[in-house]
């Protein structure tokens, strides 16, 4: 095999540094200068931080405005929305011909949105409440409130009650995330015209939906009210599905796949207000170049226009810290401020919007305080799209190639060639993965398949440990798994050709 080992830090260095951190491990909160750390937010990255932060010795404290721990992610977000893509997913197989067609015949499918709805709330609060018996554990001290920097080793947290507690620390962890952007002119008002947390919560199927926004997160909440009865368009500004960082390749072909199950899409197309006729919401649309405005009705309208860093009222000016144009905190490669007791990691820093991102940041950050290396590839972040089928990612597009000037070449197996996917009859998508044509490194990976976004974590591994081609392409694979088509991508790119297509 070509590729050499390199680790992804030096473990030995590393341990050693975090080892010496402190003396002592899980020592009490204490209402002082005491205080190690101060966590402002509970979501994956701050909880995460917190949590790593106290096993390595740090005494530790959490502030969470929100009535539950876990942030957007678990409340709101990537918890939720999965729990309903899945039971979605469930329905609409057996309402449709793919339940008939495997054998499968039954009369009278029912929809009970309130227990769906029930399921979804029973999965969140079991994790959010998770997060809780975490922290008794790990002796993490939670505060509830909305936690303000009122100095450089200062957080004065305001209580539901107006009472306020003043924490003092060592360092401050700025970790609180994201929040929905607003579309100017369109008052959200989480009924008929909601943004993503209330879509998480209709209380019924809608008639026609409109998305403003086929990213991430539009064409995921898009999907799974089309498979609950809904007609449903969206509407986006680009020229292609899926946001920001797709290869294009794949965006064309999962929006082929999106259109045969329904979905109908507007692209290249710009929202310019909406206005209300009786219960009807109009929604006035026009070619992004310019041309004739027309309208398109809905009795729900779903804004997914993206998210913006939460950094406003944590007093950040008043500790000289800047944010940029868009919101973000400044932070150098240690993700320390210009303030050096003030750190900031996840949504509201530079990067991609990611649960798994902002985990990541929050574990090498209290590494670093403790005298640990701190690296983080950000090339080796993985996106996924949870539709069905899921779209997943590592690395580089091919249009990032070619903009960069990297020559590469590419390996490329369709499903429909696949002996597990055939064999359970969910064949749409490919693999593609793109390798350096000098190096035989692998430079990215490209997925459309049921299962992508649990086998794109082989290609990260093999990213960070940089792998080429053909080091995936000599490893074995279990027999018959979706996980072949990997190996066969790989062989194609670095033989040519692969086996079984």
């Amino acid at each position: 095999m070509l590729a050499l080992f390199v680790p992804r830090f030096c473990y030995s260095v590393r341990t050693a540094s975090v080892a010496r951190c402190l003396a002592g491990h899980h020592r009490p909160y204490s209402n002082s200068a005491d205080n190690d750390l101060v966590v402002i937010g509970s979501g994956p990255g701050g909880y995460v931080a917190a949590i790593k932060a106290a096993q390595l010795g740090m005494k530790t404290v959490c502030v969470e405005k929100e009535d539950t721990l876990g942030g957007t992610c678990l409340n709101v977000g990537c918890i939720p929305s999965k729990a309903l893509l899945n039971n979605s997913h469930f329905y609409h197989l057996a309402t449709g011909k793919d339940f008939h067609n495997r054998g499968i015949e039954f009369d009278n499918v029912k929809l009970n949105l309130t227990k769906m709805m029930e399921q979804k709330s029973g999965a969140v609060k079991a994790l959010t409440s998770g997060i809780g018996h975490l922290f008794k554990k790990n002796k993490v001290h939670h505060i509830q409130g909305h936690g303000t920097i009122t100095g450089p080793n200062e957080v004065t947290v305001t209580k539901k009650d107006g009472s306020q507690e003043t924490v003092t620390a060592k360092n401050i962890l700025i970790a609180t995330g994201s929040e929905v952007t607003d579309f100017a002119g369109i008052e959200i008002n989480e009924k008929d015209i909601v943004s993503s947390t209330g879509a998480l919560s209709l209380e019924k199927v809608p008639e026609k939906m409109i998305v403003i926004g086929a990213g991430v997160i539009g064409v995921e909440l898009g999907s799974v009210w089309q498979r609950l009865g809904a007609e449903v368009t969206l509407v986006e500004f680009l020229g292609h599905v899926g946001g920001l960082g797709i290869d294009m390749e794949v965006a064309k072909s999962f929006q082929r796949i999106l259109q045969k199950q329904g979905l109908k899409f507007k692209l290249d197309t710009k929202v310019t207000g909406a206005s209300r006729d009786g219960s009807d919401i109009k929604v006035a649309i026009e070619a992004v170049k310019g041309g004739k405005q027309e309208e398109i009705s809905c009795d729900t309208l779903l804004v997914c226009i993206g998210r913006r860093p939460y950094t406003e009222r944590l007093g950040l000016e008043t500790v000289g810290v800047p944010t940029d144009n868009r919101g973000r905190v400044e932070v150098n490669s240690r993700f320390q401020t210009v303030v050096p007791s003030i750190y900031a990691i996840g949504d509201c820093i530079q990067g991609p919007m990611l649960a798994h991102k902002a985990e990541d940041e929050g574990i090498i950050c209290v590494e670093g305080m403790c005298g640990g290396a701190v690296h983080i590839d950000y090339n080796c972040v993985p996106s996924v799209i949870y539709t069905h089928p899921e779209v997943a990612w590592v690395g580089k597009s091919e249009e990032q190639l070619k903009e960069e000037g990297i020559e590469y070449k590419v390996g490329k197996f369709p499903l429909a060639a696949n002996s597990r996917a055939k064999t359970v009859g969910d064949s749409d998508g490919f693999v593609k993965v793109l390798g350096d044509k000098q190096t035989d490194r692998l430079l990215g990976c490209h997925f459309i398949g049921s299962v992508a976004g649990e086998l794109i974590n082989e290609m990260v591994l093999a990213m960070e440990y940089g792998a080429s081609c053909e080091d995936v392409a000599r490893t074995c694979h279990a027999h018959p798994t979706v996980a072949e088509a990997l190996r066969e991508a790989n062989l194609a790119a670095y033989f040519g050709q692969p086996i079984n297509f």
